[in-house]
């Protein structure tokens, strides 16, 4: 098995999309610098709405839009497999959207898609912050598992970080990198989030690349950053902290395979009724 390299891209998207897209651009082209093979772009990459409503006037065509067609071109140009974030999609129900993380080859095909499963209804008491995702997204009802040249990726977004069943799954289906868009609020991502991501990689013996948007966003919020590479035993191999930029490390499959071999808790685990 070869090793290649993925990098994460943390930015701090507004509602502008030429804008938004612009700068993704730059920091693709910095990961293709760096000698990525692979990119991943966090939540919203392209679009943080100035209110929820704005998903549902920019949404997309799944395989047609402005947002993919950009996707699409800089994946071809310069010759990158590209985890686009998220990006809303229609769907067939009236006012509602995905959130759906489409992941484009180096050929700007789209291979694999996958809907958010966990959508963030939550108040943060703290910070006066109210979510209610599931008032303008549709949840998704299954894993993705997508096969590329270098491994097999498993896609998780955001909000899924806190549902350790559903890593185990896509752990089960042959995952061996497991890629986490994300935009974790401040406050949240403070207490919770390079604790999440390292525990999620621990558990599975896995790789977790996670892009996050990190910084003040137009709409009032803050989140949190910390855009991070993660290796199976949980050791944090690229991380970073504050602004815009990005986090690029190499992808040991051998350094996994073995570490699975000899530390085989993956086979270890007992039905429990």
């Amino acid at each position: 098995m070869k090793n290649f390299k993925v990098s994460c891209v943390q930015i701090a998207s507004g509602p502008n999309i030429e804008a938004n897209l612009l700068e993704t651009s730059k920091y693709i082209e910095k990961a293709k610098d760096a000698g990525a093979k692979l990119v991943v772009l966090p939540e919203n990459f392209a679009i943080m709405a100035a209110n929820d409503q704005m998903y549902l006037e920019f949404k997309e065509e799944f395989g047609r839009g402005k947002i993919q067609d950009f996707i699409s071109g800089e994946a071809l140009k310069n010759d990158l497999w590209i985890i686009a974030g998220t990006i809303p999609i229609s769907s067939n129900k009236k006012n509602k959207v995905y959130s759906k993380s489409i992941i484009f080859n180096n050929k700007g095909e789209i291979i694999s898609s996958y809907n958010k499963i966990h959508l963030f209804d939550v108040n943060i008491l703290e910070t006066n912050e109210k979510y209610n995702e599931s008032d303008v997204f549709i949840s998704g009802n299954s894993i993705e598992i997508v096969e590329t040249p270098f491994c097999k990726i498993g896609i998780a977004i955001c909000y899924d970080l806190r549902f350790p069943e559903l890593f185990r799954l896509l752990t089960e289906k042959g995952a061996n990198l497991i890629c986490v868009p994300a935009a974790f609020t401040s406050f949240t991502g403070k207490a919770h989030w390079e604790y999440l991501v390292r525990s999620r990689a621990i558990e599975n013996l896995s790789y977790i690349a996670a892009s996050a948007q990190g910084g003040y966003h137009v709409n009032g919020r803050e989140t949190h950053g910390n855009s991070l590479i993660v290796n199976p035993w949980g050791e944090i191999l690229s991380i970073k902290k504050n602004g815009a930029g990005i986090v690029t490390s190499e992808i040991d499959l051998n350094y996994q395979s073995n570490l699975r071999k000899n530390f085989p808790c993956l086979d270890h685990r007992k039905k429990i009724k």
